[in-house]
């Protein structure tokens, strides 16, 4: 399989598996802006929000709705940066931890249900395939383009 193959194969299983993801979400489950920054904030521990918004490809002001509701919901905290007085630091709350791990439950348990009809080798080749997605993931962006736009920068 050369590589133009593997993208499309890549990509079509990727929507897929996508959307089935998202189709097995709870009701009332959170917005995937919620997911986004919970869970930077659950890996990468207390940040600035435009650090958040740099690392998820997102841009800040598309966010700043999002960490304004997750504070008022004390999901996540806001403090003053003791190095820089006009910025901010936000930090995971327990709740916001425990929201993200409920949030995910019901998606982790169709997963984990599906992968159970696998065999032991596909499952580790799957475990395999989720660090080099994550790999993907974290690539930079391509050269000459705007990853939130797809437009050409200057």
């Amino acid at each position: 399989m050369d590589t133009d193959d593997c993208t499309q194969a890549l990509l079509q299983g990727l929507l897929r598996l996508g959307s089935r993801l998202r189709h097995e979400r709870p009701p009332g489950a959170l917005t995937p802006n919620k997911i986004i920054v919970l869970g930077h904030l659950r890996r990468n521990g207390p940040c600035t929000p435009s650090a958040v918004a740099l690392a998820e490809h997102q841009q800040l002001q598309a966010l700043t709705r999002t960490f304004a509701e997750l504070e008022a919901d004390g999901l996540i905290t806001r403090q003053r940066s003791e190095t820089d007085r006009r910025a901010s630091i936000l930090s995971i709350a327990d709740a916001g931890a425990q929201a993200l791990s409920d949030d995910l439950a019901q998606r982790a348990e169709w997963l984990g249900s599906a992968l159970g009809a696998l065999s032991p080798v596909e499952q580790q080749l799957l475990a395999l395939a989720a660090q080099l997605l994550n790999q993907l993931a974290d690539a930079p962006a391509t050269a000459g383009l705007d990853g939130r736009t797809g437009t050409r920068t200057p």
